[in-house]
């Protein structure tokens, strides 16, 4: 793999080597160290949120006010769309979220949002799709659950398994996929027009990184809250 740098002065979608370790074959590349970017401002922001916390007033201000606006809002979007069922996934869903989001709004510094890596994004699916399987086989117990693997028909089994199995993939390339076409097209104006490339290209950014970012955020938390919602619903 070739070595590249983490800042591109023409913003190249492609992921790159920075550095070999030793010499097994395994590269740190731009995603990994974007990625540590963003976990470290995350757990920088987490430590302030919660000294802040510690000194709480009733008459919220400031940063205070500014970490009461995020949890009521994340609290709110999982509790209208899992109902009593949110309590139990509202710190994992609030953590997906925000960590989805500043991913894909780091491209406005210019990084290359990890989400844009397939790497970063499967993982995640995977990580839902499980907590779906989990909870199927939780709450609609094994017998329910091959039971809806033979619904309507015994035979339409494999196509349930399809169904189930494409879950995680759909989830990670449609996240992937739109934030990896959002860092192409910018790539292509900076690279494409070089040197009168400056101001103007805001408006793609604010577009790409951060509609498109905020909407795909919202999508795959959504999606992800349907997906286990429906596999906590039992037959009465």
């Amino acid at each position: 793999m070739p070595t590249g740098m983490l800042l591109s002065e023409n913003l190249d979608f492609m992921v790159k080597g920075i550095f070999q370790i030793g010499d097994t074959g395994i590269w740190v590349t731009t995603t990994h160290v974007c990625l540590l970017i963003v976990l470290i401002a995350l757990c920088i922001f987490a430590i302030c949120a919660g000294r802040t916390m510690k000194k709480a007033t009733d008459v919220p201000g400031g940063f205070q006010n500014v970490i009461e606006i995020i949890v009521d809002m994340l609290d709110g979007m999982v509790g209208n769309t899992m109902g009593k069922n949110g309590k139990n996934f509202r710190n994992y869903i609030g953590t997906l979220f925000i960590f989805i989001l500043i991913s894909n709004f780091s491209g406005l510094l210019g990084l290359r949002p990890p989400t844009a890596d397939y790497g970063v994004t499967l993982p995640l699916g995977l990580l839902s799709f499980t907590l779906i399987f989990v909870n199927k086989l939780r709450y609609q117990k094994p017998s329910g659950f091959l039971k809806g693997l033979c619904n309507p028909w015994p035979f339409w089994a494999p196509i349930n398994v399809i169904g189930d199995v494409a879950v995680p993939i759909s989830l990670s390339l449609r996240l992937f996929a739109n934030i990896l076409s959002g860092t192409v097209m910018m790539a292509l104006v900076y690279g494409l027009l070089g040197k009168i490339a400056y101001g103007w290209p805001s408006v793609l950014h604010a577009y790409f990184d951060v509609f498109s970012g905020a909407i795909q955020t919202y999508v795959f938390c959504m999606l992800t809250m349907t997906y286990i919602s429906d596999a906590m619903t039992t037959e009465e």
